[in-house]
């Protein structure tokens, strides 16, 4: 089916056209028919497979049809910022000639322009589900205002945890009779249709099977290899494909950042991408990487979903995910919309049992290949270590400490640093001893450096002009406190 041969508007066809999209998806082919009549649907798909196109040209024929109600919007919960933004961009591009505004909502970023939007009543909510509980708890964001509803990659929301979040949503929201809902699933599993039965409307369900994905439209190859080796093997595979552009998928953090650095020492511009990395500079990286001037990205799975890059050519496991579906989507980043791509992954002897699941997953043996001699590289970065600073958490570089070094007390953090005023020392707050004129026995006697004289001088004005060193004698009248100081007394002048 071509998507000329749909009832859409002609403009909302200029903005499909626009979008270079021509024949529709499988997905899109079984959803139309349901999704542009205004029912319900739950979708198994994978990404890659159209559905982001589906569900925003149903948003906009809705719109156009006159089926919303008045003041209604339409909300499309996302599990990650990257996918929020990707949808955000697929909307205006399809809606390039439609007078409907969109707005993507996530954390790590202000909220002042995000409140702006919705004070002009954006038509569609593309946002994460924390920061739009927030900006509903504030008063900013009606749920009761959601005519249209799309949860997109449900089993992702699910797994970070998102289930009771999307369930406190939906119940703040118009009965699903009032509104249209359609989710979205790599697998419809228990979860997702227990969600669906609670809060849509009798949804029909369509599935698409994943192994189509990941077996005809993309060339994968599988190295046994030592962990040892990994970087010379990659190093290899980059000299005899050279790819245009490339994802390097591990399975941490600390790696992500070690193989960024060795292929940098290698002569390859790289960068890295995580979880906890600032946004600013996680925005640009992949803005970098999807316009070309990067070619290569190292990331962990956080960029597996959502991260969407044209044309991208090759993506390689350089650590074989433990979770089967990690490698289905992260292999999806390549041949997407029907095009060729390129999955290479290094099995070795950590990562090698996880290969039974993902074979089984995919209904599919994955080619094995051994590498020889010729396709090891020598890697310039042997033999150094890199350790992953604090500089991803927007702190700045960590330095470790010396061993014995004592650490600093976190009173210092206490301390005022309001500047004194120009020309007066700061003065020191005084001890709590010296306010309540208690002695400071740290401090030394100032009447030990005076001469026998002297002193004898300095007790007679303090204790009176009849003080004798010889006060202590038997039958005096000092009190026993008092003798025993002067006793004391006595025996600086005498030495005894």
């Amino acid at each position: 089916m071509k998507f000329t041969e749909l009832d859409l508007d002609a403009a909302l066809q200029k903005g499909i056209l626009d979008a270079g999209f021509i024949d529709c998806m499988p997905v899109q082919e079984k959803a139309f028919p349901l999704t542009l009549q205004y029912n319900d649907v739950c979708v198994q798909s994978q990404t890659g497979t159209g559905k982001t196109a589906l569900f925003l040209i149903s948003i906009y024929n809705i719109f156009l049809k006159n089926r919303n109600p008045r003041n209604k919007n339409a909300l499309i919960i996302a599990p990650t910022r990257e996918l929020a933004i990707q949808i955000e961009k697929e909307a205006v591009l399809l809606g390039k000639h439609l007078d409907f505004t969109c707005g993507c909502f996530y954390g790590g970023v202000g909220y002042t322009q995000q409140e702006k939007m919705l004070r002009d009543d954006v038509d569609i909510v593309i946002g994460t589900p924390g920061r739009l509980i927030d900006l509903n708890q504030k008063k900013k964001l009606d749920f009761q205002k959601t005519g249209i509803l799309v949860i997109d990659e449900a089993d992702r929301l699910f797994d970070m945890g998102f289930l009771p979040d999307i369930r406190k949503m939906l119940k703040k929201m118009p009965p699903y009779s009032q509104r249209i809902s359609m989710l979205f699933s790599a697998t419809l599993s228990y979860r997702a249709k227990e969600l669906a039965w609670d809060f849509m409307n009798n949804p029909a369900e369509i599935e698409i099977t994943p192994e189509k994905i990941t077996v005809d439209q993309i060339s994968q190859k599988l190295y046994h290899v030592g962990r040892e080796e990994k970087m010379a093997l990659l190093l290899g595979i980059f000299k005899k494909e050279n790819p245009k552009n490339c994802i390097i998928f591990t399975n941490t953090k600390a790696k992500a950042h070690e193989v960024s650095k060795r292929l940098e020492h290698n002569g390859y511009k790289c960068r890295y991408i995580m979880g906890d990395l600032p946004q600013n500079k996680r925005l640009k990286i992949i803005d970098n990487i999807k316009s070309g001037k990067l070619k290569y990205l190292v990331a962990t799975d956080v960029a597996a979903r959502g991260l969407h890059v044209d044309d991208l050519e090759m993506v390689i496991n350089y650590d074989l995910p433990n979770d089967a579906e990690n490698y289905v989507h992260r292999i999806g980043r390549t041949a997407r919309a029907g095009k060729a791509g390129k999955a290479i992954s290094l099995a070795c002897e950590k990562f090698i049992y996880g290969l039974e699941s993902i074979e089984k997953l995919t209904h599919t043996k994955i080619p094995v290949a051994w590498p020889d001699e010729t396709l090891l590289v020598r890697d310039i970065s042997a033999g150094k270590h890199f350790r992953l600073e604090k500089e991803h958490s927007g702190r700045g570089k960590s330095r470790p400490s010396k061993p014995g070094r004592p650490t600093k007390s976190k009173d210092i953090s206490r301390k005022s640093t309001k500047p004194s005023p120009a020309g007066k020392p700061r003065k020191h707050r005084e001890s709590s001893a010296r306010k309540k004129n208690i002695p400071d026995k740290s401090r030394k006697n100032p009447v030990r450096k005076l001469r026998p004289e002297d002193r004898l001088e300095y007790y007679r004005k303090k204790y009176g002009e009849n003080f004798k060193p010889a006060a202590t004698a038997s039958g005096s009248t000092v009190p026993e406190k008092k003798k025993s100081l002067l006793q004391k007394v006595f025996a600086l002048f005498t030495g005894d």
